[in-house]
């Protein structure tokens, strides 16, 4: 599956991957997205799955060009795609039932950050760079970053991340725990392909019942974070951050 969507999924054996070939989520990205993920859980000739990215970025999160259109013609339903598209996403990795493993190749940051780690294992390039992003355009998380972060890093830690909205190098997301292993970037496919290869040949009814354990509070935290970005997304505080962010300006927030 291939497409100008900014989607691919190909499979090698019992291991399918799938790569998001547009560094930005746009509307037609993210259902394809959804689609190659749907696809994969169901097939039961896929063992373990990688999701990654190309060139400079795994994700940079929502196309902000997108949104801002949105925002611009209807503030109260541009956040539907949370419910429509960001949850199911965050879900359908979460809770598939066999190993996923983000291949992290460069720029992670916003719902790209909140796919990776609703991943089971991230590998990183030793050129990939992090961030929470939300709160740097007047939002709260999504894509399960309010349990998800917290999870890998501590309560405090999260904080920070979520407040600062700074980026972060790969050797910090190593020593923090956001990633499992940092190898140079012309061995990540091949260090990542062994990794999905032993997973595949793994235990992957027991892989399917931890991962259940692990996502049951994931749910309600979607909901939650889901409603809170339906009231932000009203703000002027975004709707002005959106605009500043897309003209190259800081934004100021004021609050309302």
């Amino acid at each position: 599956m291939a497409d100008e969507s900014g989607v691919a999924l190909v499979r090698d054996g019992a291991v399918a991957t799938i790569t998001m070939t547009s560094a930005a989520l746009s509307t037609r990205v993210k259902n394809d997205l959804l689609d190659a993920i749907t696809e994969v859980s169901k097939d039961s000739e896929v063992r373990a799955v990688v999701l990654t990215g190309t060139g400079k970025a795994f994700s940079v999160g929502q196309d902000l060009n997108e949104h801002a259109e949105t925002l611009r013609a209807d503030a109260a339903h541009a956040f539907d795609t949370v419910e429509q598209h960001y949850n199911p996403i965050v879900l359908g990795l979460a809770t598939m039932p066999k190993p996923v493993i983000a291949s992290i190749n460069g720029l992670c940051v916003g719902a790209g950050l909140g796919f990776a780690l609703a991943c089971d294992l991230r590998i990183a390039s030793a050129k990939a760079k992090f961030g929470t992003a939300f709160t740097a355009i007047g939002l709260t998380c999504d894509s399960g970053l309010s349990v998800t972060l917290g999870r890998a890093v501590g309560a405090a830690r999260a904080s920070e991340l979520v407040f600062r909205a700074n980026t972060f190098s790969a050797e910090e997301a190593l020593t923090w725990g956001i990633v499992g292993q940092v190898v140079e970037p012309e061995n990540l496919a091949e260090e990542t392909s062994a990794l999905a290869q032993k997973f595949a040949n793994g235990p992957t009814l027991a892989y399917a019942e931890a991962k259940a354990a692990m996502a049951v509070s994931l749910s309600q935290a979607l909901a939650a974070e889901g409603a809170g970005q339906a009231r932000l997304g009203v703000t002027k505080d975004h709707q002005n951050a959106v605009e500043a962010f897309l003209n190259k300006q800081t934004p100021t927030f004021e609050g309302r």
